[in-house]
């Protein structure tokens, strides 16, 4: 049986990083968070069964291939990327993540990842890039990608009315499902920024929220080789790397930051594959 979890108290002070990752609050707030690690362990038995089927299933392999029979990537069998099953447990992970995209970068991205065969997890905004990029969005799930929703015009959540923070979600929800027929499981509130009033919204829409442990700031410099740099040194095992593919810097570093990763024994994965065997929970904030 899982372990009970109890919604923490938690105020801003508790939640600063050493990455600057802020669950800013007004007071204090009731939600659940939870690693990455802790939601492995406390996955239902049934979906642990259902994981290590899969994996003896990939070992003798009778379901061990990542493409189907018109050559292209697979399902994802873990809720988030194609290719063959990965078992976060053992594999030393770290789930990588893309904001505010689609953009002008991402087919270079997207050609980028899949000569590495690496699959990301890509929190899209809607007003001027969703909208405006259905053809990259398409592309992103077509390539065994996971679609996650960053809002649908990068409002804090915290500031706005609970109504308008759901249609924030809401917005970006159906036009991510008019476009390619799947609806996001998994937000990131703009600026890491949460409540137990966005917890709740986030619950009611069967969304999770996912913040991050690594960021490379790339918002502030071009500097690809700093981006990289920064990555690096801040990179840990079950880590969920913060990325802006909108950025002129970004795209240039992540061969780099991939190739580094591999040598220093990391899978890359995505956020659903670094969760497995448990689902992401609507409501729940998952924090590194």
């Amino acid at each position: 049986m899982p372990k009970p979890r109890t919604a923490r108290s938690t105020s801003i002070a508790g939640l600063l990083t050493a990455t600057s990752l802020v669950l800013a609050l007004s007071g204090c707030a009731t939600y659940d968070v939870t690693a990455p690690a802790d939601a492995r362990a406390d996955a239902p038995a049934a979906a642990v069964k259902e994981k290590d089927a899969r994996l003896a299933a990939d070992a003798d392999g009778k379901n061990g291939a990542a493409k189907n029979s018109a050559g292209k990537d697979g399902p994802a069998r873990d809720g988030g990327g194609a290719g063959p099953e990965v078992d976060c447990r053992k594999a030393k992970c770290v789930a990588l993540t893309f904001d505010a995209g689609p953009s002008e970068n991402t087919d270079r991205l997207l050609d980028i990842l899949k000569k590495e065969q690496v699959h990301a997890t890509f929190f899209m905004l809607g007003k001027n890039h969703v909208d405006k990029r259905p053809a990259e969005v398409k592309r992103i799930d077509a390539e065994g990608h996971e679609l996650a929703n960053h809002t649908w015009s990068h409002q804090i959540l915290t500031e706005i009315a609970p109504a308008e923070a759901k249609r924030e979600l809401s917005r970006l929800q159906d036009a991510v499902h008019r476009i390619t027929g799947k609806t996001p499981r998994l937000m990131r509130p703009p600026q890491g920024r949460t409540d137990g009033e966005i917890s709740r919204i986030s619950k009611e829409l069967g969304l999770a929220q996912v913040l991050w442990s690594v960021t490379a700031k790339d918002y502030q410099t071009n500097d690809s080789a700093l981006i990289t740099k920064r990555v690096l040194e801040q990179t840990e095992r079950d880590g969920i790397i913060l990325l802006h593919d909108i950025y002129r810097g970004t795209v240039p570093a992540v061969p780099a930051i991939l190739k580094e990763l591999k040598k220093r024994g990391y899978t890359v994965v995505t956020v659903s594959q670094l969760l497995s065997p448990a689902k992401p929970e609507p409501g729940m904030v998952y924090r590194p």
